[in-house]
């Protein structure tokens, strides 16, 4: 039987005796990451304030935690929009599901936005900890990736797949 051994604001971790091993399991948020594209084809990132991290800021995309009672994974997704960077999308396209389960578990929402308009909502989590908003070419992106000058984390498998996504559009 899986047992609760800790649980925060964010991170659960159970265990669970199965054929004399003990397995661990970390259950986080489900979320959703958004990608918006501007007119020029370009993604809008997030260079954020994250106190807890080393360096403490990173480059990241719109994204958050999945709260099931504001509404569905579209409606979360346009909400962090304008709280992180101030614009709904009149097109909010769900490009990929994640579903993490074993270790790690959770389920993420990616999502492509697309026809951008000005539409600024407060940001729960301080106005001050957005940095910066910039534009990047995709295959600039590609190039901060695989350089690791962008920390690889659950939106780069994200970025991964909408960049695939993207091409193979464009080549159809």
């Amino acid at each position: 039987m899986e047992k609760k051994v800790y649980e925060g604001q964010i991170v659960t971790v159970t265990e669970e005796k199965i054929e004399n091993i003990n397995w661990e399991r970390v259950y986080l948020p489900n979320g959703v990451i958004i990608f918006p594209m501007n007119d020029k084809g370009q993604i809008l990132m997030v260079e954020e304030k994250r106190p807890h991290e080393n360096p403490p800021f990173r480059i990241k995309p719109v994204s958050g935690i999945l709260e099931a009672d504001k509404g569905s994974a579209e409606e979360n997704a346009q909400r962090e929009m304008q709280e992180e960077i101030g614009l709904r999308a009149q097109k909010m396209e769900n490009f990929w599901n994640m579903k993490a389960s074993g270790t790690v578990n959770n389920l993420q929402y990616f999502f492509l936005a697309t026809d951008l308009t000005f539409s600024k909502l407060p940001n729960p989590d301080g106005e001050d900890t957005i940095m910066s908003v910039k534009a990047y070419d995709l295959e600039e992106l590609m190039r901060m990736y695989l350089k690791d000058e962008i920390r690889w984390s659950l939106s780069t498998l994200g970025f991964f797949r909408l960049y695939h996504h993207l091409k193979a559009a464009h080549n159809s």
